[in-house]
């Protein structure tokens, strides 16, 4: 299938970009499952935005860098902080029912905020936002949406029929996930959406689906990767063994939530940093991590039953409402949190036009590398950096439509050396080996000795996944783990790089700052 403008993601950042080309191009959008299954529709917190009075641009730009501990680049932090007012202006324009107080939007204060910035949609602003993008893309006439398509690489130079080395892209091979059968999309341009790779991680907040693929497959394709090693980890997972992955809002420690001992009753965030619960994530995530180990605990408790019954069923109806089926009442009753790996701050490296090294090849949102987060991404940032990078790179495709080449013929996918896999559960045992060893060599705290463990993990599994890739029909769960792994030598390799503790990235060997803060750029 040939288009205008191919967008691997379903989104904000893809639907964003499908929106603002759609008017001029045909645009194909694919999904990997369901158009909604993405990390969008799981954000509660909100979206960042300059609206209240005596809050300036500057403020948020200081707050963004401290947070990142100096790594960012600060004119994309301004570039992404100036343009975050109109995306909310657009957003509500499409629909998207923000929560007001009177007249004005309300807003709420999160984590590493100096002001109430945070505009959102009680505790489920990602889902009313891909609701309101959704529902604009299905209705507009050259926007065509494609669910349960796993992409397995981006198509380049080397799969035209006249073999080129130039490194262009032209578009991905897909597995169909109902069919089995691979699909060949080519476009003029290609724009990565694929979100995270959280799910390279035992406990994550991320979905399912969040196994590094745009990342593992601009690597593949000849990409620079950059910041890898500085993966977030949000303070306060639903501690449950029956629900993994439930995400308990930061927007709960900003309207009074504390974290306590559950043994002793102590509040202990104010012993650790003036802040308190407000804290940046890292801060407060090593601080539960250190609490837990320290008293040989499985969790900490975050309680806001302090606070008024309804201010917090108003507040935090969804969570509130999904606590009850557990048995546990917030507005009595504290809730029983750990950290989980939340949010993947490096990636695919990109300028403020959403470029990639590689022609034809652009990319935003959570698989990007932009300059935004640097270190550590501040709460509210991620959805904003999806918008305002979905519409750049829109802008820049639009702008250079004359120039864009085009489309070669392409080599159809190849199965003809290939056999059905009779050994699934090679892929099983690898995935949960992964995501274990992950957790617990490459998490909150880490060490050279963990890592260099990890790394010699990786190199064992990818020599198996590698030969089984080469024998047998690919598979999503085959993909995804080709990917897992991609993504884990890049995480580990810009780890074992940094040798200093920055924002997210925690090494006992080596505590202190370096004296100037340089990015992990890996070339391939």
């Amino acid at each position: 299938m040939q288009t205008d403008v191919l967008i691997v993601g379903s989104g904000a950042a893809g639907l964003t970009a499908a929106l603002n080309l759609a008017d001029r191009f045909r645009v194909t959008v694919l999904a990997k499952g369901a158009l909604n299954d993405g990390s969008t529709s799981w954000a509660q917190g909100g979206i960042a935005a300059v609206l209240e009075p005596g809050d300036t641009f500057d403020n948020h730009v200081e707050d963004t860098m401290i947070a990142g501990a100096g790594l960012n680049d600060r004119e994309i932090v301004e570039f992404v902080v100036e343009g975050a007012p109109a995306a909310i202006t657009r957003l509500t324009e499409l629909g998207v029912p923000f929560a007001m107080d009177g007249e004005v939007l309300h807003l709420t204060r999160e984590g590493g905020h100096s002001h109430r910035r945070i505009v959102h949609v009680a505790d489920a602003t990602g889902w009313a936002v891909q609701d309101a993008l959704q529902k604009a893309a299905e209705a507009h006439p050259n926007i065509t949406l494609v669910p349960d398509q796993v992409a397995i690489d981006l198509v380049t130079g080397r799969h035209e029929e006249r073999y080129s080395g130039a490194g262009r892209v032209w578009g991905v091979y897909a597995v169909d996930r109902v069919s089995g059968h691979v699909n060949l999309y080519t476009a003029h341009a290609t724009i990565l959406a694929t979100g995270g790779a959280g799910r390279t991680y035992l406990f994550s907040t991320a979905p399912r689906g969040a196994t590094g693929d745009g990342i593992a497959m601009a690597w593949r394709a000849g990409a620079r990767v950059a910041n890898m090693e500085f993966m977030q980890f949000h303070p306060t997972c639903l501690y449950n063994l029956e629900v993994k992955n439930f995400l308990i809002t930061e927007a709960v420690r900003g309207e009074g939530g504390q974290l306590k001992n559950p043994n002793t009753g102590h509040r202990f965030m104010p012993d650790l940093d003036p802040r308190a619960e407000l804290a940046p994530r890292d801060v407060v995530a090593r601080a539960i991590d250190a609490e837990i180990k320290r008293y040989g605990l499985d969790y900490v408790h975050l309680d806001i039953s302090h606070m008024p019954a309804d201010f917090v069923r108003g507040h935090f109806p969804n969570i509130h409402e999904k606590l009850l089926g557990l048995g546990i009442d917030m507005t009595t009753q504290p809730i029983p949190v750990v950290p989980a790996q939340h949010y993947t701050c490096g990636g695919v490296v990109i300028d403020r036009d959403g470029r990639t090294d590689l022609p034809g090849l652009y990319a935003a949102g959570e698989c990007t590398e932009s300059g935004l987060h640097g270190a550590n991404r501040l709460a509210s940032n991620s959805l904003l950096e999806c918008f305002v990078f979905g519409e750049a790179a829109a802008r820049s495709i639009a702008a250079n439509w004359d120039t864009l080449p085009a489309v070669p013929a392409i080599r159809a996918w190849d199965e003809s050396r290939v056999t059905d896999s009779d050994e699934e559960v090679v892929i099983k045992q690898n995935w949960t080996e992964i995501r274990r060893f992950m957790w617990n060599y490459v998490g909150i705290v880490r060490t050279t000795k963990r890592l260099e463990r990890a790394q010699n993990r990786i190199k064992l599994l990818s020599s198996e996944v590698d030969d089984y890739y080469g024998h047998f029909r690919v598979t999503p769960d085959l993909i995804e783990l080709r990917n897992l792994i991609q993504t884990a030598e890049l995480i580990v390799r810009s780890a074992l790089h940094r040798h200093e503790s920055r924002g997210l990235h925690f090494t006992l060997d080596y505590p202190g700052l370096a004296a100037e803060a340089v990015d992990t750029i890996l070339i391939p």
